[in-house]
């Protein structure tokens, strides 16, 4: 297994590491934690693809592990987000649908020797997931350091900080929402011959 597939497996390794974090709300610094593991996770989805394009190493199995790696690390914190009320289940419904749609269709095109490479829509959509993620992490890092004292309280337009960062965190969110369904109406049209061909 050459480096850039390694760093797609370590990505999915560190999730469950990423989750327990960051559903562990007695232990102490848990938003920080989740949110370092997080920011690793999120880096070395940048570095596999960059490392395997330098180095001509893009690989099947690279092709399709990357975009998945992708989908549990994210998926798995939108859920943990509905478990705390930080995103509305309807938008993570939309998202999750997305993806086990798009892995469906790269599933079916496998069966007809073809591997679908994730394009720039697909790429903006894990970029705007990601942002979101981590923003929302922030923000609740910054929050827990607000209740504890250790931060100064704020209120912008009569609202305090809490209400500040949840509104925050929905926009970024909903962001991410719009462009996960864009991108997969994009893939699911121009792959829509390739699904027929498959039949």
């Amino acid at each position: 297994m050459n480096l850039p597939n390694k760093l797609t497996m370590a990505r999915i390794i560190i999730v469950p590491f990423f989750v327990l974090c960051l559903l562990s709300t007695h232990m102490s610094n848990n938003y920080l934690w989740a949110l370092i593991l997080f920011t690793v996770a999120s880096l070395t989805d940048h570095y596999d693809g960059k490392i395997a394009r330098k180095n001509n190493q893009i690989t099947n199995f690279g092709k399709f592990m990357d975009p998945l790696a992708d989908k549990i690390l994210v998926v798995s914190a939108f859920i943990c987000f509905v478990q705390f009320r930080w995103a509305p289940a309807w938008v993570v419904i939309l998202i999750v649908a997305r993806e086990f749609m798009v892995t469906a269709l790269r599933l079916i095109a496998m069966e007809g020797g073809v591997v679908i490479a994730a394009n720039k829509w697909g790429k903006t959509k894990t970029v705007s997931q990601i942002t979101a993620i981590f923003m929302v992490l922030a923000m609740q890092y910054a929050q827990s350091l607000i209740s504890a004292g250790r931060l100064r309280a704020f209120t912008l337009f009569g609202a305090d900080s809490g209400r500040v960062f949840s509104a925050a965190g929905g926009i970024f969110i909903y962001i991410s929402a719009f462009f996960t369904v864009l991108s997969g109406v994009i893939y699911i049209v121009k792959n829509i011959n390739l699904i027929n061909t498959t039949k």
